[in-house]
């Protein structure tokens, strides 16, 4: 006996689409989250090849190399494919180390 439905069907491939693209993933906890989607499940975990963090603080940003990486399904908050062909970020965006994005969130905490 199965419990999905013709209708369901959509549930379970409307990641497919997405599948050997490079993503931006949103997690609930506000990390932002590039790669390459290689699987999915029913309930949108993840499996993202070459993923990395992206770290933006006011015009700079960094990209913390993760690797392989899962994200379970229920801390995704948003998914989309990125245009290889456009810019990621605006030209005024600066890429510096993640040092210094420490030091300047660090720095931004402390100030009165």
């Amino acid at each position: 006996m199965s419990w999905a439905g013709p209708e369901d069907i959509f549930l379970s491939t409307s990641l497919a689409s997405y599948l050997d693209k490079k993503l931006l993933v949103l997690l609930r906890d506000g990390r932002k989250l590039l790669g390459i989607l290689r699987s999915f499940d029913q309930f949108a975990n993840a499996v993202i090849e070459g993923a990395c963090e992206r770290v933006i603080v006011g015009d700079l940003y960094c990209d913390i190399p993760l690797g392989l990486y899962v994200i379970r399904g229920e801390n995704v908050v948003l998914i989309g494919e990125l245009d290889l062909e456009k810019e990621e970020l605006p030209p005024h965006m600066t890429r510096v180390s993640a040092a210094e994005i420490k030091r300047d969130v660090t720095r931004a905490l402390l100030a009165p």
